[in-house]
């Protein structure tokens, strides 16, 4: 703990005018980052009398070691400066909302030739006009359903475009009229853009328009006896008024606003927006933060304006913005937001009529959102711990498991034969330190021996660890050298693998980076996914590596049995016991994990192409090859000198890319016996 007074700047040494300032700690690391009117009256605070601070602001300035300033011209420019250090340092003493959930968005893309409506999560991105956020991203399509029959806008992905362009057939959404397909040329590159300024217009809240234009051209259509005509036009009206229906109607006066409200308590807060377009509710989102600073309502407000807006320019910025509590200097928070729109922004406290009734449906919501979230937290903590005590004294364990470890094996009537390992930690998975094994000590199908293998070869990999940090105690199970594993385990091993410990992935680990090494944590609780059988192998696997402080169980699925070495009776959890329920979960995980690996490799091996034997050539390559001859069948059929023609393609290459072919080719054309027809190879390289 350091004392404040040794960093203390000199009196007189600080200047009285506006700034932005940082506390570093003793690794000068930024801890926090604040901005003032007048930095010299503002850092005083900080050098009072420890008693007389708030308990956050003390620990605050007995971690900092240092404190440094800027000094800027106005208000706005620290507020600028403020934000733009925070999300550079992310200091662990300010205020950090965190979305309570992945926000859909729907999305125009713009930036392109022919403009896309889809759902988008994530960052934004430049180019793309956003709408929402949305609750449901089923939200969104219902919405795009109902509009795309009077916008037709592309909505399909790259390469359903590309496939459609290069076939001349649109997809259904072209046949159906709710596409206008310019893929196939139907409509042309700024006809189709028109169409989508036009969506993106409706969708902004200037909605009478088109309405009124629709009901025009239908009132037209029927004095002129197209009935047909006007009976789409009536129906696309319809369609129309659906859509606006979605969001009902809360400022009558057609207002643009976003209304913030904030419920707090003295450790955390709250944050709900409602974004108003056109006077409708187009969309909401809620943050939950920890209070780490001394921080009031206003200086909440200005940190979730910062966050909100600090990324926004333009009309993502509304005209008005409604706040329970105006920030320290609103009129320089409002020449900020006037900055990033480009035009005037009110931010004002409402006071009466519809806006504040609905600033009171948003301050509902804000409690709902905190309450919800401590019950969350609470009923969470509560869970995990009485499911790990539950499993301790089923099992008989000292302690309850705080990290558990589940091994599971997974394949296709015994081919791509792999292994997943998933951590929980405190009841919670840790998804950065999964693993996944591939079975490289056998062929074919033995479930109790891969499982044999993978334990054996994660716990030499952390007794290696042990004796390389320098943890290894002399002792039975260190009489030898610990051997060497057969393969690499890591997330994702894809190529050759090497035979000796320290040529894994992570062998060279930096000593200073913080990070936990790979495989070094032994659990408390071994989980294997079957019954006796596979708990045996395992406890052999430690055993032989004289491993014996490690508990081992097995879950087995058919009547979620819990199995323990050597005992010929399974321990039964009741069915609503929450150890039982974690230890499925732990389960279910590993599956998981293991079968998305190996439908992944059985998929790689599916597509693989005679190609891929041809020693050196990349992917870049063989893309330029199927490109130039169409297929792989033409590619066999052509000679040297015509492969030489592809660019990038030598001699030598084309050489080794001939002699690959032929070694693959069919002996005898595939017959379809039920037609009669050969079967021909398609562009992979495989038969269909």
């Amino acid at each position: 703990m350091a004392d404040p007074s040794s960093y203390r700047p000199k009196p007189g040494q600080i200047p009285d005018s506006p700034g932005v300032y940082k506390f570093r700690d003793e690794h000068r690391r930024v801890i926090y980052v604040g901005k003032a009117k007048s930095l010299r009256q503002r850092l005083a605070n900080y050098f009072q009398d420890l008693s007389g601070l708030h308990p956050r602001t003390r620990t605050m300035v007995t971690t900092a070691a240092s404190v440094e300033w800027t000094v800027v011209s106005t208000e706005v420019e620290a507020l600028q400066l403020e934000y733009s250090w925070i999300k550079e340092f992310d200091p662990r003493f300010n205020v950090k909302y965190r979305d309570d959930k992945s926000y859909p968005y729907l999305a125009v893309t713009l930036n392109e030739e022919f403009p896309r409506v889809q759902v988008m999560r994530g960052a934004k991105k430049k180019g793309v006009r956003y709408f929402g956020p949305y609750g449901h991203a089923w939200a969104i399509r219902e919405t795009v359903d109902l509009m795309l029959r009077v916008f037709p806008v592309r909505t399909c992905s790259a390469g359903v475009f590309k496939n459609a362009a290069r076939s001349g057939r649109p997809c259904l959404l072209g046949y159906i009229g709710k596409c206008s397909a310019p893929c196939v040329g139907r409509v042309t590159p700024e006809e189709h853009r028109e169409l989508a300024d036009d969506f993106c217009d409706f969708m902004a809240g200037r909605t009478g328009t088109y309405i009124r234009r629709l009901e025009k051209d239908m009132t037209a259509a029927a004095e002129e006896m197209e009935y047909e005509r006007a009976a789409r036009l009536r129906d696309d009206v319809e369609a129309l008024r659906r859509a606006m229906e979605k969001s009902a109607v809360v400022l009558a006066d057609a207002t643009d606003a976003d209304l913030i409200a904030v419920a707090e308590d003295e450790l955390e807060a709250a944050v709900q927006i409602f974004h108003v377009r056109g006077g409708r509710v187009r969309g909401q989102r809620g943050w939950v933060t920890d209070k780490v600073e001394n921080v009031d309502t206003s200086g909440l407000v200005e940190h979730a304006l910062q966050q909100l807006y600090g990324e926004e320019t333009g009309d993502s910025v509304p005209k008005e913005v409604l706040v329970p509590a105006l920030p320290e200097d609103p009129e320089a928070v409002s020449q900020w937001l006037a900055g990033r729109r480009g035009s005037q922004v009110s931010l004002r406290i409402p006071q009466r009529g519809d806006k504040k009734d609905l600033m009171a449906t948003v301050q509902r919501n804000a409690q709902q959102a905190l309450g919800l979230h401590k019950t969350k937290r609470a009923s969470d903590l509560t869970t995990r711990s009485r499911a790990l005590e539950e499993i301790a004294e089923a099992l008989g364990l000292d302690t309850a498991p705080l990290r558990i470890e589940c091994f599971d094996i997974s394949h296709l009537q015994g081919d791509d034969v792999v292994a997943s390992m998933v951590v929980f930690e405190d009841g919670l998975a840790r998804k950065g330190e999964y693993r996944r094994f591939q079975i490289k000590g056998f062929e074919g199908q033995d479930d109790v021996r891969s499982m044999h293998e993978v334990i054996s070869r994660r716990f030499r990999r952390y007794l290696h660890e042990k004796e390389r940090t320098g943890e290894w105690e002399e002792g039975p199970a260190a009489t030898g050298p610990v051997p060497a594993a057969p393969a690499v385990d890591g997330p994702a091993p894809t190529g050759p693998v090497p035979a000796v410990p320290d040529q894994d992935a992570g062998a060279e680990p930096r000593e200073d980076d913080g990070r936990p090494k790979r495989f070094a944590y032994p659990p408390q609780l071994l989980v294997v996914d079957g019954g006796q059988p596979q708990v045996a192998a395992a406890k052999r696997a430690l055993d032989e590596l004289g491993i014996d402080d490690i508990a081992v169980c097995g879950l087995a699925k058919r009547l979620e049995e819990v199995w323990l070495p050597d005992d010929d009776d399974p321990v039964v959890l009741p069915r609503s016991s929450e150890g039982l329920y974690l230890l499925q979960r732990v389960r279910d995980e590993a599956h998981r994990f293991a079968i998305t690996y190996q439908r992944a490799k059985r998929a790689k091996r599916i597509r693989a192409s005679p190609l891929d034997a041809v020693a050196g050539l990349g992917e870049t390559r063989k893309q330029a090859l199927i490109k130039h001859f169409g297929s792989v069948k033409k590619l066999r059929q052509a000679t040297i000198d015509e492969i030489c023609e592809v660019p990038g393609i030598g001699r030598r290459t084309a050489e080794s890319v001939a002699v690959a072919l032929a070694a693959a080719a069919p002996a005898t054309p595939a017959v379809n016996t039920a037609t009669g027809e050969i079967i021909e190879e398609d562009d992979g390289g495989s038969t269909t």
